[in-house]
């Protein structure tokens, strides 16, 4: 609308002020847990390089699809590298995931996810994050050396399992047993680690291993 102005004459309206723009989602980072929200696929796989050998995991969604997410978002970013399996129980569990960071575990602490109901038990290979009770679940995980189906009707829901490799699952060092404090670890990351507990296996590297391609053999030729 144009108002008249003081010496009569019409002016234009003034401008509106620049549309602000829309803010940009956060990039995925690991000091950032919320902005790591991607979903998981149905299933997929991740390749763990480690200082006992390798081992693949076969991740499937439908079994956890909460914790699978996490699980996923953490490998995308790197989230295990140079993590420490600092608890390691023979018969039982070996346990990890906490980072070699401690800036990256402060921001984790509190990042925690829902409870997935348990539709898988807790066998020999499974893959399952660790609780502290009740929707509690961050960034630590455990292998179950052993069927531990007791774990079932604690809350403990196993979204993957190991599909090449429990041999080096079974070889990773358990000389410290559970001495580790994962207190420490937290608060002081690798440093912690690799001045008390020398001898202790880490993850080198985990990532999500590319789908397989499909081959497909020539087509047949026919002669008549």
């Amino acid at each position: 609308m144009l108002v008249p102005s003081a010496f009569g004459q019409a002016t234009s309206p003034r401008p509106k002020p620049a549309a602000s723009r829309p803010t940009a989602a956060a990039r995925p980072s690991l000091l950032n847990p919320a902005s790591m929200t991607a979903k998981a696929p149905p299933e997929f796989k991740v390749a763990f390089t480690t200082s006992a050998g390798n081992f693949t995991v076969q991740v499937h969604r439908d079994w956890a699809p909460l914790g699978a997410d996490r699980f996923y978002n953490l490998v995308r970013r790197g989230f295990f590298t140079n993590a420490s399996f600092f608890r390691v129980v023979p018969g039982f569990v070996v346990q990890f995931g906490l980072n070699a960071d401690p800036a990256i575990n402060k921001v984790w602490e509190q990042a925690k996810i829902q409870d997935d109901p348990v539709k898988q038990s807790n066998k020999r290979g499974t893959l399952v994050f660790a609780t502290a009770g009740p929707n509690t679940r961050t960034t630590q995980l455990f292998i179950n050396f052993a069927d531990n189906g007791r774990l079932d009707g604690m809350g403990f829901a196993p979204f993957g399992e190991v599909l090449e490799g429990m041999d080096t699952v079974d070889k990773i060092y358990s000389g410290y047993g559970e001495q580790p404090n994962q207190g420490l670890i937290t608060a002081q990351g690798d440093a912690y680690i690799s001045q008390n507990f020398p001898k202790i296996d880490k993850i080198k590297l985990a990532r999500v291993a590319p789908p397989a391609t499909a081959v497909h053999s020539p087509a047949k030729t026919t002669t008549h």
